[in-house]
């Protein structure tokens, strides 16, 4: 049961060059009570919890904690006062240990030095309450993304927060992570703790959530307890229009083999698999976090090396020991981690687009023709409905969705034969979606062979043509989209060696 108002904001503005981020928006915030705050990517959700969390200063309007004006503001006061913010995309110091990043600029001290042994002491202590097994000492950048999410879940909760404000935290996590971070809400719930919960994953809101406050293009639109309002009123309110299908789908034509993986083999993740795309054909690669999907993906684009295995390309051989190789042959990845491996955040979104296809923007000399350029830029940024000021923005300043589709549009320009697309819909909005799994169904019209991960059974069961299921580094089954279910994919995801000796 939620108790007193905690959080009061009124009439709150942020801009930035060029950008209306916030423009009057009010939100409010209960002790003991699931905020969900909803909207479209690019709607302010992020921006306004980093006014909360002093990270952005605020234009105008007035912020209210626990009944008191705040008439000066900064990250510093909101820590004190109790805020704690887990963002959607990670901020970890890659080359600390877990226990460094948990407690970092607030490290316990001894004799004047660091208390490495209680530091590490305190971090196994609140991992535990999360029931991951992650060492203290381990060095952050060493972890999956998903015990990265975890860390940081870890690093709020020793805040003792009042306030506690997750952005996107269940992107990374499997299933059970995602069950053990609801029961951990629960029970800070139950303390008192207010939680402003971000989420594009909808299905997950009645699991914990008690209000919702919806925004749309930087402005308050409606809230309104959960038990309230329906799904449908929720994506209607998001996107300001009826989304009629959630998972567009079309029946073309399939034509020939175009891409034929035999026998490949890389590392322990990726072990004899087998299976083959047909033009104009979408293929989806179904399995439980660490089946070795994104590292089959990885080593078909030369990111990764392969130890044996054959990649056959319209019925050609091709040697792919890069992905200079693999793009050169027309085979292009939008990769899992969009900011590490698909963006250089610090250039426009221009030299994103750009750079990857300099073949075709310059003469035999190298001399890049900037009006190519900036064409093609503008017709992706057109085609995929990018929001954004120019294309001169730098991607960093761009909504979560936004970069994913900077990521997706660098390869439109080619004519690539095969595009994998690697967990495309993280962390976005559900109208976003819809205008990825449209540009999977144009290159499917075209004729491109388009091959794609997903963590979310229903996106794999909604938009796959046929899906290929791993489990432990090897290929376990294939589906028609006719046969497939929910129940059968599990089951062959599940298909484990057994390893015991009889």
């Amino acid at each position: 049961m939620s108790g007193n108002e905690i959080v009061r904001m009124e009439h709150i503005s942020k801009s930035f060059p060029g950008v209306q981020a916030l423009n009057d928006v009010s939100f409010s915030l209960n002790s003991g009570e699931v905020m969900a705050l909803l909207g479209e990517n690019g709607a302010g959700k992020s921006t306004l919890m980093k006014v909360l969390s002093g990270i952005y200063e605020r234009d105008e309007g007035d912020i209210y904690l626990f009944g008191e004006k705040m008439t000066s503001y900064s990250q510093k006061i909101a820590r004190e006062k109790g805020i704690a913010i887990i963002h959607q995309e990670l901020n970890m110091c890659q080359h600390l240990t877990v226990a460094e990043n948990m407690f970092l600029m607030r490290e316990p001290v001894k004799y004047g030095m660091v208390d490495q042994k209680k530091m590490n002491k305190e971090a196994e202590k609140i991992l535990s309450t999360l029931g991951v097994d992650i060492s203290p000492t381990a060095l952050t950048g060493s972890l999956a993304v998903s015990k990265q999410q975890m860390v940081e879940i870890a690093k709020a909760l020793s805040m003792n927060a009042k306030v506690l404000i997750m952005d996107e935290p269940t992107s990374a996590l499997t299933s059970k992570e995602i069950d053990d971070l609801f029961n951990i809400i629960r029970d800070l719930k139950a303390k008192g703790c207010g939680i402003v919960y971000i989420s594009h994953r909808l299905e997950e809101l009645k699991h914990i959530v008690d209000r919702v406050t919806i925004m749309r293009d930087g402005r308050f639109i409606e809230r309104a307890n959960f038990s309230d309002i329906s799904m449908d009123d929720i994506i209607s309110s998001m996107v300001g229009r009826e989304i009629k299908e959630k998972y567009p789908h079309i029946e073309t034509p399939v034509g020939k083999v175009v891409l034929e993986v035999k026998h490949l083999n890389a590392g322990r993740s990726v072990r004899d698999v087998s299976f083959s795309v047909r033009e104009g054909e979408i293929v989806g690669i179904a399995g439980l976090m660490g089946a070795g999907r994104t590292e089959t993906t990885r080593a078909i684009f030369g990111a990764d090396p392969k130890e044996s295995g054959e990649i056959i390309l319209d019925g050609t051989p091709v040697k792919i020991n890069s992905p200079r190789d693999a793009i050169k042959v027309g085979i292009v990845l939008a990769p899992e981690d969009r900011k590490k491996d698909g963006l250089c955040t610090k250039l426009p979104v221009k030299d994103n687009i750009s750079l990857p296809n300099l073949d075709l923007l310059s003469n035999k000399i190298g001399r890049v023709f900037k009006n190519k350029e900036e064409e093609m830029s503008n017709k992706s940024v057109k085609n995929l409905n990018i929001k954004l000021p120019s294309i001169e923005t730098n991607a960093q300043n761009l909504s979560g969705g936004n970069q994913q589709k900077v990521v997706v549009g660098k390869w439109l320009a080619r004519n690539a034969r095969i595009v994998i697309f690697d967990e495309p819909t993280r962390g976005i909005d559900v109208a976003a979606k819809v205008e990825i799994y449209n540009l999977m169904n144009r290159l499917k019209e075209e004729g491109i062979g388009t091959l794609f991960v997903s963590s979310e059974m229903p996106e794999v069961l909604g938009v796959a043509d046929r899906i290929i299921v791993m489990c432990d580094g090897r290929v376990t089954g294939e589906l028609t989209r006719a046969e497939a279910t929910q129940e059968k994919i599990l089951k062959l995801a599940t298909q484990f060696e057994n390893k015991m000796e009889a």
